[in-house]
């Protein structure tokens, strides 16, 4: 295992799931009390983003269709770019429109990196050590959670919503810029099949995984957004 920090798609697929954990985080973290306080949104409106947000997360099954035409690793870094653009671009659109816009963006590169982060895990470190290689990118993005809700904690009181978004986005642009420089593929590696696969036996976790989507997205689209909004109607009374 301590090999693998020598392996090129190891600290490829490193860095950008911590970008990844950082721009989604910052995203979601600021979303509600943003909506709020500087965008006006209320209980529909919220709905209608997060159900707008679940929109690339489907259309992430067309993954295979854009990979014939860019590189795996090339399209890890292009989502990464792009969720990075969504959350730097957020605090300029601070009406329900332009919410709904950078959101997309942000959620575009969100899920099409996580599909492809999934892929190249599974291609490049095999049935014996992917799972050891999804638990040290779940325990780093546990990790760098917490740090970006401590530097958001600490940002907030001297610098404006869209100052935040801003400096997180950017940071996580430039990233993605350097990872479009790099080549981690090791072409030994046995390309996979680029078509879709569903099987009866896998029923079970289809129907699991279609029900925690469903569970998260009514937990964030309205149980944060009106315990958020009721504190901030109490502190202006």
């Amino acid at each position: 295992m301590k090999n693998l920090s020598k392996n090129p798609m190891f600290r490829y697929l490193i860095l950008l799931t911590i970008c990844s954990t950082v721009g989604l985080q910052t995203w979601r973290t600021l979303f509600n009390n943003f909506s709020v306080e500087i965008v006006n949104l209320q209980g529909y409106q919220i709905g209608v983003i997060q159900s707008v947000r679940e929109i690339p997360g489907f259309l992430a099954l067309l993954v295979i269709f854009v990979l014939l035409i860019i590189k795996e690793h090339l399209l890890s870094a292009v989502s990464i770019l792009l969720l990075g653009l969504g959350v730097a671009l957020t605090g300029f659109f601070p009406f329900y429109q332009g919410v709904i816009f950078t959101t997309l963006i942000m959620s575009f590169g969100f899920h099409y990196y996580e599909t492809t982060n999934q892929s190249l895990t599974l291609q490049y470190f095999g049935k014996e050590i992917s799972p050891w290689v999804f638990g040290k990118q779940r325990s780093l993005a546990a990790g760098t959670n917490v740090i970006v809700g401590v530097m958001i904690f600490i940002l907030t009181p001297v610098l404006s919503y869209t100052q935040v978004y801003l400096l997180f986005g950017l940071l996580i642009v430039a990233a993605s810029l350097w990872a479009l420089t790099m080549n981690p593929v090791d072409k030994k590696i046995i390309p996979q099949r680029k078509k879709m696969i569903f099987k009866k036996k896998y029923s079970l976790f289809y129907f699991l995984t279609f029900m925690s989507g469903a569970r998260r997205q009514i937990f964030m689209a309205f149980a944060i957004f009106l315990m958020v909004k009721n504190l901030i109607s109490l502190f202006r009374r």
